[in-house]
């Protein structure tokens, strides 16, 4: 048996392990509050291509069935995954995220390569660029 199988928990499928998670699990895993309300949920995530680190996840806030929705850059670093939830906690008030850097899905592809507009978020967040 290979040290993948033996270190998956019960109950957990071959995209997770102990300490590893596949992408395609994360998108779509709800994201909540200092309050523990659902502020939104996990859109993709985004990875540095050289270091192949997660460096943002790209939560979608609002909206319904996914229209409507606005798109939050958050370091990935602000995220804490908590088992009683079953989801991630951002340690930030509502007033915090409406007033951070967002986009919605039209304006994604000229965002995610805006070294501007990154560097706003990490600078809103107060969390050292991974580019640094």
């Amino acid at each position: 048996m290979d040290s993948a199988t033996t270190d998956r928990p019960q109950g957990t499928d071959q995209r997770e392990t102990q300490s590893l998670i596949a992408s395609d699990k994360v998108e779509g895993t709800a994201v909540y509050g200092r309050d523990g309300n659902s502020i939104g949920s996990v859109k993709r995530l985004m990875i540095e291509k050289r270091s192949g680190q997660v460096t943002d996840a790209i939560i979608s806030v609002g909206g319904f069935l996914g229209l409507g929705s606005e798109l939050n850059s958050i370091p990935w670093s602000k995220l804490d995954y908590d088992t009683s939830l079953g989801g991630y906690r951002l340690d930030v008030t509502e007033d915090q995220l409406r007033n951070a850097p967002r986009f919605d899905e039209n304006d994604y592809e000229s965002r995610a390569n805006d070294r501007d507009y990154q560097k706003s978020v990490y600078e809103y967040w107060a969390v050292t660029p991974y580019w640094y």
